[in-house]
């Protein structure tokens, strides 16, 4: 399987990729921790990264796009793999279905998890408090939300048109929204066997 996760920062992207790993025996890529990664080597796109992050953007397509190819091309991913945090704008999009045609593995599915800001920005305060991630701080939160608003969204069309895209209702008990997932997955299995 084939897979992005999809959705506004805070949404449960990474949460749920985690639970769906096991059960799928596929690796979680994600640009949020390949990123922080670099931060803690303090390499020079950890440092370049960093400062780009803390600030409440998004890093370029290129660097983003890279890191993507690099990561898909190792062994763990031949046999699918789990996408959460990419692609992010329609650019993203376009380049990632060129990289998965080249090393002929188009995505299957593509699952959005749909969860309000308000319920995005109270998940965020919590983690911020926990984890003291810079990009749960909530003033970051509510820019990143902006910038997801204007450049992200769009990319649900892009893959709603090549009938690739699936909305999941992420707000609940963890195990309901995994449970929906997972629903949405058999259903993308079964159109496809």
């Amino acid at each position: 399987m084939r897979l992005v996760l999809f959705g506004a920062p805070g949404s449960g992207k990474g949460t749920q990729a985690t639970r769906l790993k096991q059960d799928l025996g596929i690796p979680h890529i994600s640009t949020g921790d390949l990123l922080r990664a670099e931060i803690k080597a303090e390499s020079e796109l950890g440092k370049k990264a960093k400062s780009i992050m803390d600030a409440g953007q998004l890093l370029s397509d290129d660097i983003m796009l890279g890191i993507i190819r690099s990561r898909l091309s190792q062994p763990d991913a031949k046999p699918g793999f789990i996408l959460d945090g990419y692609p992010r704008n329609l650019a993203q999009a376009e380049a990632l279905d060129g990289v998965l045609a080249e090393i002929g593995q188009p995505l299957d599915v593509v699952i959005k998890l749909d969860v309000p800001n308000e319920a995005i920005l109270d998940r965020c305060v919590v983690r911020f408090k926990a984890e003291k991630r810079p990009d749960d701080n909530p003033d970051t939160v509510k820019r990143r939300l902006g910038i997801y608003a204007d450049q992200t969204a769009p990319v649900a069309e892009f893959y709603a048109k090549r009938g690739k895209l699936k909305v999941v209702d992420g707000v609940g008990e963890l195990d309901e929204v995994t449970a929906r997932v997972k629903a949405a997955l058999e259903q993308t299995a079964a159109a496809s066997a």
